[in-house]
């Protein structure tokens, strides 16, 4: 494989112009609005970070998607999209190389937020292992809605379509596991497929693992989960190119 000369491309195209400090500030501020406006930080009387990563499925349907939606969809629209399969690498290695620079750019927005787990600590004495999982499940989510993005981008060369379109599909696999949505559905769908459609949901695998639980099933889900919308936007890519 050789992933590493378009991940590095992807991050001097990150870092090379306003983009990653705008999305990085822009995260910041949305987390600290949620987190002790929204969730009641420091009424909530309590020494943990639920009040912050409660709100990170929601937050990510938006962020991940506005970074996603230009991975495929700006090369396509600039003309570098022929360029870029001229270059000696696989469709895999270019798949993964852009989608990697992508998560690895939620992955340092996220870790920038810890200041937040050194107040928890400061604050008082907060179970630091389900703060860890936490920050793995929140990681996994993002790299979920990623992955759809990053597949929708390679179907278009509208940005704002790829970002619409994004965001409409992230939403449908979040209101899959939530409880509101399921009860809707209760009355008239037997118990085995309303557990079936909320195992599909990002939700009740996100929670699960915030509550401290790494369950393998639910780390299983999101690989399973990011490696097949890879593969769909390597399909697409590769449709395009033929």
């Amino acid at each position: 494989m050789n992933v590493l000369p378009i991940y590095r491309r992807e991050m001097k195209s990150y870092f090379s112009t306003p983009l990653a400090a705008i999305f990085i500030v822009i995260f910041l501020m949305l987390t600290g609005i949620f987190t002790f406006y929204v969730g009641g930080f420091f009424t909530r009387g309590q020494s943990d970070l639920a009040s912050f990563f409660t709100w990170h499925p929601w937050l990510y349907m938006i962020l991940a998607p506005a970074l996603g939606m230009r991975l495929w969809a700006e090369e396509r629209k600039t003309g570098t999209f022929e360029l870029l399969l001229t270059l000696p690498v696989s469709m895999v290695d270019a798949v993964l190389g852009k989608f990697l620079a992508a998560w690895t750019m939620i992955a340092v927005s996220l870790a920038l937020t810890f200041p937040m787990w050194i107040t928890v600590n400061f604050l008082g004495d907060p179970d630091n292992g389900v703060i860890l999982a936490g920050y793995l499940g929140s990681l996994l989510v993002s790299g979920a809605y990623l992955a759809v993005s990053a597949a929708v981008s390679a179907t278009t060369r509208n940005q704002v379509i790829a970002f619409v379109m994004s965001v409409v599909l992230c939403f449908a696999f979040l209101l899959l596991g939530f409880p509101l949505i399921l009860d809707l559905f209760r009355p008239w769908m037997p118990e085995p497929v309303l557990t079936f459609m909320a195992s599909l949901g990002f939700l009740s695998h996100f929670e699960s693992i915030l509550r401290g639980i790494l369950d393998l099933r639910d780390i299983l889900y999101f690989a399973t989960f990011i490696a097949l919308w890879l593969y769909v936007g390597a399909w697409a890519v590769d449709q395009h190119r033929s």
